[in-house]
């Protein structure tokens, strides 16, 4: 009973996923997506994408680690892409964070979600470098429906989308290719600023 306890109170406390407000707007812009519904999606466009991955995948493992990726941000909360300040200390806030939230589970789980974490993280599998390649382009693909949204009130930079999307590529050359044309699509449309503009 003991173990069945430690999972009922992870999943109770995973349930806060629901709560937490990113940056980035459902595709209709009629409001912010939650980190609950992010992992959703990323989840769904691994089962339906996998086969873009530049390398063969573990499709069941690659959905078990976007489900799971941005459960830290229950106690971390959810740093958008492109504050800098934030980024400063996202790492630390987000160690401790997994700490505590992996630790509700038995030990056995905990650890196996904890490695998933990291794994995803450090970005060096195949596994975890197409679920990068995902967290990164879904926004995209989000935001370019709801007609650059949340880049037009954040004032948005190409290069900063580009700098985010650095290792994009290393998940998945295909889908990198077919986003670097929303990329410029939105800045000739205005919806990102290009280099040339001031701040």
């Amino acid at each position: 009973m003991d173990r069945l306890r430690q999972q009922l109170a992870f999943l109770l406390e995973v349930d806060r996923q629901k709560e937490i407000i990113r940056q980035t707007y459902l595709a209709d812009g009629s409001r912010k997506e939650t980190d609950a519904e992010h992992a959703w999606h990323l989840a769904m466009m691994c089962m339906i994408l996998g086969e873009y991955a530049n390398d063969t995948i573990d499709v069941a493992k690659t959905v078990m680690m976007v489900l799971t990726h941005d459960l830290v941000e229950i106690d971390a909360g959810d740093t958008y892409a492109y504050d800098t300040k934030g980024n400063e200390t996202k790492r630390a806030r987000e160690l401790q964070a997994a700490e505590r939230i992996y630790g509700l589970l038995p030990e056995d789980q905990g650890a196996y979600l904890r490695a998933l974490w990291e794994e995803f993280e450090a970005m060096e599998t195949p596994e975890a470098k197409f679920a990068n390649a995902l967290d990164k382009i879904q926004p995209v693909l989000l935001t370019d429906r709801a007609e650059g949204k949340s880049w037009r009130e954040h004032q948005v930079h190409k290069d900063q989308i580009m700098g985010r999307n650095a290792r994009t590529h290393e998940g998945s050359e295909r889908l990198w290719e077919y986003i670097k044309e929303i990329i410029e699509k939105n800045v000739e449309a205005g919806f990102i600023r290009g280099e040339d503009q001031a701040e």
